[in-house]
């Protein structure tokens, strides 16, 4: 993680290029890249803003930095004082942002590439606007490229880059930033905490944590965290032993992307109609799990927030699996990440489950890669596809690795790859949060933009090329066939495999059908990722699918879950 880019991200600077950078780490982008998506936005919210207030550029960019919280106020203004000049100049003289953050050298024409744009034409085309726009700019004298140099959080006291570092490095493992005992669980929500896996109740002792079978049926203690401990008065017997003794506790982890994560970026974040400070009260939260919701996802999801930036309601089979057996309290892992694909799932993401074969209980662990084999950023699509032999053998290597990590009596849940031919079906004539105001900015745009720029997400399923979106979902559904396979001729030893499809046609029938918008179900500023509706729905279909095929692994409802409730509460909570 670039800590540099994360202030960016943080200023407002790269909400949508935050996910595109991540997901094409390997790849250099060209014409600016994200830096220049990330300056297009945040220009084209000053003058969206001005509009929307009736008021000039310059307070246009105060609001702007008067909305985000204290702690990044100050950053903003220093960059609105550098920047600020050659903005309010530009804008007023008609100018694009496109054609603006070329001038602030965000953005670039590297040759061969033709230079990008969001917006439309300026007069006399883009590059003509480019062009005044420079001569224009010349007469400011501007540091702005040193002042963002300067403005990395890493380097701004004495001894913060030595910690920087060693958060960077953790979370590149995908590993809580704050675990004292190195047991893989944390005591804090964000920073790769119990948003992303259960609360550790003792980070003082690595054998306590979330999962784990009970030391003396928590006759004295919760060592597993699931809030039931101590000893019944009547028979004398732990109340760990008589309520989840007999009955089979099994946690939910998950093997996935940034769908698996549930990546989302708020709409009123992009949005200048509703933009307001409430908006922002909880950026430092959401930038500090990476641009992820875990918590509200439809794998290990159990929040339901109540933020103005969310929208929709929570399900997940960790929710299900707890309401089925509350002795399952807190016990979920979730080892996704923005831009994985198998070769990282065999690499890194299994590598970071943290799950004892001997001292832990079994684990329902869901492999959910649903689209990076198949999506990249380079132009060169196809190419950077994976293909299904290399599929076969990370998968082939990842299963392996698992049987040595998972304890018996686990399962292992393969979804296929989605047929992302959806987005461009619904989503490529209408209008993108930032073009809503003045109708100038639809999701072709975006889409078109971001592969100019070399950052889109899926070049194969975001494109106006009906070849290569088919090619695309056909490259998918090879893949799909390849775990389809492995899970009908693989057996392993501590685990079961079962194999479903990725069901988002079924999904968006079934919301259609109760009168719902197919393009409620995509994030609607990356026009990418499923949305919290569709996390909640997916999350419905999935327990489904398994009561009906594969109920074994769920174990039976716990008789004892209402002494629980009366005895334990919220069993701690979260």
């Amino acid at each position: 993680m670039d800590f540099k880019f994360l202030v960016f991200v943080l200023l407002l600077s790269n909400s949508v290029a935050a996910f595109y950078k991540s997901t094409n780490r390997s790849l250099k982008d060209v014409n600016g890249g994200t830096d220049c998506a990330a300056c297009t936005i945040i220009v084209s919210l000053i003058d969206q803003l001005s509009l929307v207030y009736s008021e000039s550029i310059d307070q246009a960019m105060q609001r702007l930095c008067g909305y985000l919280p204290d702690q990044y106020n100050t950053v903003c203004k220093e960059f609105i004082y550098v920047a600020g000049p050659i903005i309010v100049d530009l804008l007023a003289n008609g100018e694009s942002p496109d054609a603006v953050c070329h001038a602030l050298t965000f953005c670039t024409t590297d040759p061969p590439n033709p230079p990008c744009k969001l917006y439309p034409q300026p007069r006399g085309g883009l590059e003509a606007g480019i062009k005044r726009s420079k001569l224009r700019a010349m007469k400011y004298t501007s540091n702005l490229r040193e002042l963002l140099v300067n403005s990395d959080i890493c380097n701004m006291l004495p001894g913060l880059k030595q910690i920087c570092e060693m958060i960077e490095g953790k979370l590149n493992n995908h590993e809580p930033v704050l675990d004292i005992d190195k047991d893989g669980f944390s005591i804090i929500d964000s920073l790769r905490g119990s948003s992303w896996r259960g609360k550790d109740c003792d980070d003082s002792r690595a054998a306590v944590h979330p999962g784990a079978r009970p030391v003396d049926w928590d006759r004295y203690e919760d060592s597993n965290c699931n809030g039931i401990y101590g000893v019944d008065p009547v028979s004398g017997k732990p109340y760990e032993q008589l309520f989840c003794g007999d009955s089979k506790p099994m946690g939910v982890g998950l093997l996935g992307d940034s769908a698996g994560a549930h990546f989302h970026i708020p709409a009123e974040w992009v949005t200048p109609t509703v933009m307001g400070l409430d908006m922002f009260a909880n950026i430092t939260f959401v930038a500090g799990n990476e641009l992820d919701w875990p918590s509200m996802s439809g794998t290990t999801g159990y929040q339901n927030l109540t933020w103005p930036t969310v929208h929709g309601w929570t399900d997940s089979a960790y929710l299900r699996l707890r309401q089925r057996n509350l002795c399952n309290h807190r016990d979920y892992q979730n080892i996704a990440v923005n831009g994985a694909r198998a070769s990282s799932a065999n690499s890194t993401l299994s590598r970071s489950l943290s799950r004892n074969q001997t001292s832990d209980y079994p684990m329902i662990l869901f492999y959910s890669l649903i689209g990076n084999d198949v999506c990249n950023g380079h132009p060169d699509t196809i190419e950077h596809m994976t293909t299904p032999e290399v599929m076969k053998a990370n998968v082939i290597d990842t299963l392996a690795y698992l049987d040595t990590v998972l304890p018996a009596g686990s399962a292992l849940i393969m979804t296929g790859l989605a047929d992302g031919r959806v987005l461009w079906k619904y989503m490529n004539s209408r209008y993108h949060p930032l073009g809503e105001l003045r109708g100038d900015v639809t999701y072709a745009d975006l889409y078109a933009y971001l592969m100019c720029l070399q950052v889109s997400p899926c070049n194969g399923w975001m494109s106006s090329n009906e070849t290569l979106r088919n090619f695309t979902s056909e490259r998918a559904a090879a893949l799909s066939k390849v775990l389809q396979d492995l899970a009908s001729t693989r057996t392993y030893k501590n685990y079961k495999i079962h194999y479903m499809d990725f069901a988002l046609h079924t999904v968006i029938d079934e919301w259609v059908a109760q009168g719902g918008k197919p393009w409620d179900l995509i994030e609607p500023v990356d026009g990418f990722h499923p949305s919290q509706i569709s996390q909640a729905l997916t999350a419905a279909y999935t327990w489904t699918h398994l009561m009906q095929n594969f109920p074994e692994v769920l174990g039976k409802e716990n008789p004892h879950n209402e002494q629980i409730r009366q005895l334990f509460g919220d069993q701690g909570g979260h």
